[in-house]
């Protein structure tokens, strides 16, 4: 037990990157289900579901993202980083249930109203700030209760859990939509039961996550920050082992004697480079490629089950480079993958653009899209995570990761919902702004981001009195 137990480290992590599992799965499962989702509010009577409406139906679970990134710090702070989880957990599951089922006790079941339609939006908020609490949280988490040589590489498996999460809801909708009754139109089908049991497909992992959670403990430099340190040398002990538990517990307590700094206690700097990261993460056009995936592939031609598998064989893509990025981030570091990683999407998107302006579709396409995201995936995908998780000193995490991660949600919101109308107006230009901010971002991450590879969460503090 000199060096820790790492199955007691690994199994603690398994259950924290659930919650990035159900945060992948949440924001990529309207993508299978929005077409059915359409087509069921569209028979409405009593008001008209035009396009607008389905904009703001398709993409009501990011206000709750915002919303639960906002509050994070705040219920991290007060409930605990686990119970926060917790939490979010039972939103998950909540979500799932409503979202499949939003006639519950009010509304006549099948029935399109403009009534269940802001309900069955609440519970997709719902969600929404579950996916919110849980892009903070779990990271903040895996970091607290991560060795310090490990601390990236562990908190890098919560972006491979989140796009494992996208992967796994393509098969599921895929499947649910290969076996919806065949005496139906397909159509019509997935318009009365199949976007129902999409959501409803969320209620098994939130459950799983939620009864998981009462196994795992809370983290050292939460328990030391609310007066426990017996409690959180104990925890130290597994993971460390007792030869290096009292001075990592030393450390967290020279660190954490100020439990309520201001937030500017470091600087401004530390904060806006917080901000910045989850801004440019965003702005980058990420989530277009993932969000809008089906659609761009059948607007390269393919065909509804073609441009789902083709999301399929995107999302391993996906996945294969983020293992890269878990194998890598504490070997070369963390800004030579991020500016590696800019490099690349400029490319891809550059590309896109070029094409797009010849007015060139086919095979290229896809491969610069898989260029683009796999640059993506094993760069600025868990990367940004973990450099929030960890930049922050101890005792303004929770505060300063709540604002970068509302700001994540906001960008992602602004830059998901201005694609459509972009896009309308030219979709080569649409690309070639998102390759200027890859670009911009290899400059930002050059320039200002610190290198953080190897330093404990207590260095941090040190780090940003010295600026």
């Amino acid at each position: 037990m000199d060096n820790g137990s790492k199955i007691y480290l690994y199994g603690i992590t398994a259950v924290a990157v659930i919650g990035g599992l159900l945060f992948g799965y949440d924001t990529a499962v309207i993508s299978g289900a929005e077409g059915g989702l359409e087509r069921f509010f569209m028979s409405a009577t009593d008001f008209e579901y035009n396009k607008a409406w389905h904009g703001i139906t398709a993409s009501s679970a990011l206000i709750g993202c915002v919303i639960g990134g906002a509050i994070s710090g705040i219920l991290a702070s007060r409930l605990g980083r686990r119970n926060s989880l917790r939490f979010a957990a039972l939103l998950f599951f909540l979500s799932a249930l409503g979202s499949y089922y939003p006639e519950f006790l009010f509304f006549e079941y099948g029935k399109p109203t403009y009534n269940l339609l802001i309900v069955f939006n609440l519970y997709r908020i719902l969600g929404g700030i579950g996916v919110g609490l849980a892009s903070a949280v779990c990271p903040m988490y895996i970091a607290e209760i991560a060795p310090a040589n490990m601390r990236g590489r562990l908190v890098s498996w919560n972006q491979f859990a989140i796009i494992f999460g996208m992967l796994v809801v393509y098969f599921v909708n895929y499947l649910i939509r290969s076996n919806l009754p065949t005496a139906n139109v397909l159509a019509d089908a997935m318009a009365s039961v199949g976007w129902r049991r999409m959501f409803l497909s969320e209620a098994f992992p939130a459950a799983l996550f939620g009864i998981m959670l009462f196994f795992v403990p809370k983290t050292p430099r939460y328990l030391v920050l609310s007066g426990h340190p017996n409690e959180a040398l104990g925890i130290l002990e597994r993971i460390n082992g007792k030869k290096n538990a009292a001075s990592i517990l030393e450390d967290i307590k020279a660190t954490a004697k100020e439990k309520s700094e201001k937030i500017f206690t470091y600087g401004v700097g530390v904060i806006i480079i917080g901000i910045l990261l989850s801004v440019f993460q965003q702005a980058v056009g990420i989530n277009v490629v993932l969000y809008y995936a089906p659609r761009i592939f059948e607007n390269m031609g393919s065909t509804g089950d073609v441009s789902m598998i083709q999301t399929v064989v995107m999302g391993i893509v996906n996945i294969i480079f983020t293992v890269v990025a878990i194998l890598t981030v504490d070997k070369f570091g963390r800004k030579p993958l991020l500016i590696i990683g800019s490099v690349g999407m400029m490319i891809g998107m550059l590309a896109l653009s070029i094409l797009s302006f010849m007015d060139v579709i086919g095979i290229a396409a896809l491969v610069f899209i898989i260029i683009y995201t796999a640059s993506f995936m094993m760069s600025w995908g868990p990367i940004c995570w973990v450099l929030i998780s960890e930049i922050f000193p101890n005792t303004i995490r929770g505060k300063a990761v709540a604002i970068a991660v509302a700001a994540q949600w906001i960008t992602n919101f602004l830059v998901s919902s201005t694609f459509p109308s972009l896009s309308e107006w030219s979709i080569g230009g649409t690309y070639l702004i998102y390759a200027t901010f890859s670009l911009l971002s290899a400059l930002f991450v050059l320039k200002w981001v610190p290198e953080t590879k190897g330093k404990t969460l207590e260095d941090m503090s040190r780090l940003w009195k010295k600026k």
